[in-house]
Formats: structure tokens, sequence, C-alpha cells
């Protein structure tokens, strides 16, 4: 037996062994198992994380965001806030899944000279390489603790290509391993053609709809985050100075309310859920 540094007993060494070879079998097998309270990660603590994976919570979501102008009565992080309200509602829908905090720093366009929403002061844009090495990062974060099905949501156009590409690679190295990781392309693609649908059938035309910036993301960040729209902001006279043609919103932005925000939110969140059972059955089927 090796000489200790202070007078110990054998017993009392044998003892020391046995609980910190207890505490470490704790630590990897056994955990109480009280209720999932929270799924959003960011609010969690990594023993909450360690817990909700031991009762099933395998699938995490990741969503992006962005940072652009929308015009002069949206706040800037519209699109965080829209996804951050939809990515809650698919995660209770489908149930035993956390959400990622928000990816914020998205592609936006060309930087030297700026193009697209980059030409708006307070946009604010990162590659498609870092965006997409964003993504991978979070998610092999996410497989090496555990998570077996991982779903990329985007709120803003410019993200899915790069999403997409990150999605299908990882995809496919990681699914011999039974971790499998979908684009939710649908939330974007099939969600924005059902909210234009659905605003012409309650008498809207294509002009007072719009696209960006427009009806429908009024409307929805009225329901979602309220305090992010306000008609009362004024709007400087600043377009010609800038050489904009625009103010950068489109359509009728007035005729949004929350009422129909909501009635359009759910009509994502339904497109979404659509695409992601569909993929899902197919994985348990395989």
């Amino acid at each position: 037996m090796p000489i200790l540094p202070f007078p110990c007993s054998r017993r009392a060494v044998l003892t020391a062994g046995t609980l910190l070879g207890f505490g470490v079998l704790t630590l990897q097998h056994s955990w109480p198992a009280p209720l999932v309270r929270r799924i959003a990660i960011a609010d969690m603590t990594w023993v909450e994380v360690r817990q909700a994976l031991d009762q099933g919570y395998t699938t995490a979501i990741v969503p992006s965001g962005g940072l652009e102008q929308n015009g002069p009565y949206l706040a800037i992080a519209k699109h965080d806030s829209l996804v951050a309200w939809t990515a809650q509602r698919i995660a209770e829908a489908l149930g035993h899944t956390l959400v990622a905090p928000v990816v914020s720093y998205v592609p936006q366009g060309a930087f030297d000279p700026p193009t697209g929403n980059l030409v708006f002061p307070g946009t604010l844009g990162v590659s498609e390489e870092a965006y997409a090495g964003t993504l991978e990062g979070i998610a092999r974060s996410l497989k090496a603790h555990g998570f077996r099905t991982i779903l990329f949501i985007a709120d803003h156009g410019g993200s899915l290509a790069p999403q997409r590409q990150v999605a299908a690679r990882l995809d496919r190295e990681w699914a011999p391993q039974g971790v499998r990781v979908l684009s939710v392309d649908d939330y974007y693609v099939a969600g924005n053609r059902a909210q234009a649908l659905w605003l012409e059938a309650q008498g809207e035309t294509p002009a007072t709809i719009g696209d960006h910036a427009g009806l429908a993301d009024h409307a929805s960040l009225m329901a979602a985050a309220p305090e992010r729209v306000d008609f009362a902001r004024p709007t400087p006279p600043l377009l010609a100075r800038l050489g904009l043609a625009s103010d950068g919103s489109s359509g009728d932005p007035r005729r949004g309310t929350a009422e129909r925000g909501r009635a359009l939110l759910a009509l994502q969140v339904k497109a979404a859920l659509a695409q992601i059972r569909s993929f899902m059955a197919v994985k348990q089927g395989s």
C-alpha cells in the first residue's frame, strides 16, 4: 500500500474510494427523474438537460432567425422573435423535444459593396460558410450529448440553401449511427405559400400582401412579439440620401392584426410538423 501524505486508515481509504466510485456511477447511470419543466435549452441547467435526455427527450430543434431591416415599423429581430415562438410550439406538439437558442447571425448578402438587406443600417450578417459552420458545430454538440434527431428550422429565406447542405451531409454521415438530421424547409416554403393563400381567401391581394416585411410579417409579429411592432415609429427622410427606392417594407402592413398573425403562424407550424412527422415515420420504419 502506498504511503499517504497524511495519517489515514485503510478503512478510510476504502470508504473514500467506494464513495467516489458510487458518485461516478451515479453521474453516468442513475438520476432522479423529475418532470421536465422546461424545453428551452438556454433556460435549463446541464443537469436538467441530462435528465431530459434520460427521459427520452432526444429530439432537438435548432432554430435560425436573422437580424435585418424590416421596414420602419418592425424591429430588426423580427425573424428571431417569430422562429422562437414557432419552435416552441413545434416542440410542444412533437413531444420529447428540446429547443436550442436561436441562431441570430445568418447570411444577409454581400458586404462590400453591401447588397440586399445589408444596404439598410442595422442588418447584421455572416457568410454562408460561417453560418454553415455554426449549424454544424451546434449539431455535433447535440449529437455528442445523446440527441438522436436534430431539426434545423430557418425563418429567413437566405438561410435555406446552406442549412439544407449541412443537414444533408450530416444526415448521410450519422444515419448509420442512428442519428438523423433534417432541414425543415416546409416551415418556410410551404408555410409561406399557405399564408399567402389564406390571406387571399380573406380578401387580400398580392399588392396588399407584399413579400418581405409585408402584411404576413407584421401580423405574425403582432401575435408573437407585439412589443416589437410600432406603427407610430416615424419614417425618417433618409431614402434619397441612402439611394434607396423603398423603406424596406411591402404590401399594406397596417392591415395586419394579432388575430391574423396567430392564424398565419399556425400555418407555418402545421407545415413544419407535417414534414417532421413524415421524416420520423420513415426513420422509424428503416
